[in-house]
């Protein structure tokens, strides 16, 4: 098998210092599975709660979920890099469509960086999106750096990546959760300022509004086993959030729900019914079509938020990384 190559490089004002090379095991490279996981909606519910259960509030005894590794596929190249002092990483997909990237915006309460398991699912992303370029930014975290640092840094990343010669119309931006915020943050401040808007936008459970009084904030707030008070420690991320600290809270560049959406590119949109940010997603789209977008959304029943970052061996998430695969070839054509 063939070792695929992992290496560092420096991109600053003055040019580009490689930082040194190694080589990694090889990976079979991801594949799309017919199905997931199937179950009825009660059983459904209960894998859910225990496995959630054991990833958030393990209890004595139980077997410790196995952690998501990273490994860069068979033939892929990897590399990590800086833009005027952005940290940012790139895989090369050697089956992607020549020019074709994918920017990856990762969620996590703009508390949490980027992990493995962004890293695993962002290459999943490029097998399904068929990019022959996938970038991930290190944007920089509250409460040390609040609104507007990581739209700073993903403003950087987009006009990195068009300087590398890339076309506009060959972009897909993809975000999860808070990191669906920032693709949407990114794509009203492209508009302000009469910036090209990439291809589409991608959105996972995206927060829209910072504003909180949305009424699945209250009536998904036990049902959601990813995010919900009972759950994930970023709950109080959602509920008190220190990356939107001295900024209006329904300030359109940090609430893209309150924007003019007019002339954003289309738009995908995936939530599942139970998930505290549900009416995120649905009054998105209701503004989105009301702005003449052309906006896509699915609901999943009964899944929480991120449900298929979380649980991707679930049917739901194969039929979400499916529709994903799908919208990106229709509008690509």
């Amino acid at each position: 098998m063939k070792n695929k190559i992992i290496y560092g490089i420096t991109v600053g004002v003055i040019g580009v210092m490689l930082a040194g090379a190694q080589t990694a095991m090889s990976a079979a490279a991801w594949m799309l599975p017919e199905t997931g996981l199937q179950m009825e909606s009660q059983a459904k519910q209960a894998y859910v709660a225990k496995e959630m259960g054991k990833f958030f509030h393990p209890q004595p005894g139980d077997a410790k979920p196995a952690p998501v590794k990273f490994e860069v596929p068979d033939g892929w190249i990897y590399r990590t890099f800086t833009v005027d002092g952005l940290k940012m990483e790139q895989v090369q997909n050697p089956s992607g469509k020549k020019g074709r990237v994918l920017l990856k915006l990762h969620g996590g309460g703009y508390v949490q960086g980027l992990h493995d398991r962004h890293r695993q699912m962002g290459v999943n992303q490029a097998v399904l999106t068929e990019a022959q370029s996938l970038y991930m930014v290190h944007y920089r975290l509250a409460p040390e750096y609040p609104f507007p640092a990581a739209l700073e840094d993903a403003f950087k990343a987009y006009e990195y990546i068009l300087n590398q010669g890339v076309e506009p119309e060959n972009i897909i931006v993809i975000g999860d959760s808070a990191g669906g915020n920032l693709a949407l943050e990114l794509a009203v401040y492209l508009k302000e300022h009469n910036m090209p808007q990439p291809k589409m936008l991608i959105l996972i459970s995206p927060l829209t509004t910072f504003a909180n009084d949305l009424p699945s904030r209250g009536y998904n707030m036990d049902r959601d086993l990813v995010l919900g008070r009972n759950a994930s420690p970023l709950y109080k991320a959602v509920e008190d959030s220190t990356y939107s600290k001295g900024t209006d809270l329904k300030n359109p560049q940090l609430s893209p729900l309150y924007a003019n959406l007019t002339g954003l590119p289309p738009m995908l949109i995936q939530a599942g019914g139970y998930e505290l940010l549900l009416d995120d997603s649905i009054e998105l789209m209701r503004k989105a079509a009301s702005n003449d977008v052309d906006v896509t959304l699915t609901v999943y029943p009964g899944m929480p938020h991120e449900f298929s970052l979380m649980m991707p061996e679930l049917d739901d998430s194969v039929a979400s990384f499916r529709e994903i695969r799908d919208f990106v070839s229709r509008q690509m054509r």
